[in-house]
């Protein structure tokens, strides 16, 4: 029965071992155990074990933690494996069967060569790095340099630009005042105002204004001396109203230069019409300021009357219109230029105007209508019509003067009827 069942023999076997040990769970492990099960699922190693009195109990006085896992070592590398267990050697065939001394000697000089050369190459390396480190230094102390110099001149030229500014500046002042001492010189007198002053020197309010540097006009008071953009001379003479006679100077020039008239100056100075005038002579000069309103009212009474016959009313009705002239001429009429509308006969010297269509349907005129033109002596007939496309507006007739009918040209004038 053995020799059948050899297996099942030597299992009872190791059954009945193992049961005659104590066997205890690896759970608690006291004094005295040799033996636990191996497949407990806790460790717990106990340091005293006590029991009580009435009833035999485990108690565990203290417990240690299990202790805990250790990692599991990487996983090496082939190449690792490879480096750590396969060992390459060199070929017999190029080592040889062995090495010499001399060939040892001259390893060593060519490592000591190797070693000395990588010093230099380090050397070399810092020596280069050194130099272009200086080479940069110097460069951006050139550009700095440079910098400095184009400040330099840029403030130069500044300077030089504003010194000649200032210079320019002097200049004009320096012009302006010599300029203003050449001006001539009025002291304000009483009811004098900048418009007067300006009217009485023949210039500009605001150019008197802009030189005195008169911002308000209010400063303007009694005795304050204003400087006039004329010269001295001039100035002297229209606030005296006189001037003495220079070589070259006639009753004629001098009427020009202070836009007088020189029947005038001859009036005032009494002097006759063909008088000679000498050097140094004083001529007195009618301006307005100077000149008492009763010395030239004859004159002005004269010239009123004169001017009063020009333009003296005529008729009932007065109307301003254009007016132009024409003579007869071929180019001017028509192919009969000494015959007029209505078959009025025209001759040289007859004062005979043409009026527009209008002048006679919506003005009243008519054939012999008597007629008055200011500014033009004696009386004009209406003797002729103009084209339709005309309005407000005469002809007036030149006889065989062109010449005369060009320079009239076209004027605004008034007529009476």
């Amino acid at each position: 029965m053995f020799r059948k069942y050899p297996l099942f023999v030597f299992l009872l076997l190791l059954t009945l071992e193992t049961a005659s040990a104590k066997v205890v769970e690896c759970r608690v492990l006291t004094e005295g155990t040799q033996l636990c099960n191996p497949y407990s699922k806790k460790l717990i190693r106990a340091k005293e074990v006590t029991y009580e009195n009435d009833r035999k109990k485990l108690i565990v006085a203290k417990t240690l933690p299990v202790p805990p896992k250790k990692p599991s070592p990487p996983r090496p590398s082939m190449e690792d494996m490879i480096e750590k267990y396969v060992k390459i050697e060199d070929s017999m065939r190029f080592r040889g069967s062995g090495i010499s001394p001399l060939q040892e000697e001259a390893k060593k000089e060519e490592a000591k060569k190797e070693e000395i050369y990588s010093r230099m190459e380090i050397i070399k390396r810092k020596r280069q790095e050194l130099f272009d480190k200086m080479k940069k230094a110097k460069e951006e102390r050139e550009k700095e340099e440079k910098r400095q110099e184009a400040l330099r001149l840029a403030e130069e030229k500044k300077q030089k630009a504003l010194e000649a500014e200032e210079k320019k500046r002097l200049k004009a002042l320096k012009q302006k005042e010599e300029q203003r001492k050449q001006y001539g010189v009025y002291q304000v007198q009483k009811g004098d105002s900048l418009s007067r002053i300006a009217a009485k020197f023949n210039v500009g309010t605001k150019a008197l204004k802009t030189l005195n540097e008169l911002k308000d006009v209010s400063t303007l008071r009694v005795g304050k001396k204003l400087l006039i953009p004329l010269s001295r001379k001039r100035v002297d003479a229209i606030v005296k109203a006189e001037v003495i006679v220079e070589k070259g100077d006639s009753l004629s020039s001098i009427a020009k230069d202070f836009n007088l008239s020189t029947k005038e100056i001859i009036a005032l100075n009494g002097l006759k019409k063909n008088t000679a005038i000498r050097i140094g002579q004083k001529i007195r000069l009618p301006l307005p300021h100077a000149v008492k309103k009763k010395r030239f009212a004859k004159i002005k009474k004269r010239k009123k009357r004169n001017r009063s016959k020009l333009i003296r009313p005529f008729g009932k009705r007065k109307l301003r219109v254009t007016a132009t002239a024409y003579s007869s001429h071929g180019r001017q009429t028509d192919k009969t230029p000494f015959l007029a509308a209505w078959n009025n006969r025209l001759r040289p010297g007859m004062k005979v105007i043409a009026v527009s269509r209008d002048m006679l349907t919506k003005y009243g005129m008519r054939n012999g209508t008597k007629v008055r033109i200011a500014g033009l002596s004696g009386i004009y007939r209406v003797r002729d019509k103009m084209n339709k496309r005309y309005k407000k507006r005469i002809d007036i007739y030149m006889g065989v003067d062109r010449r005369r009918a060009l320079r009239w040209g076209r004027r605004s004038v008034v007529i009476y009827w």
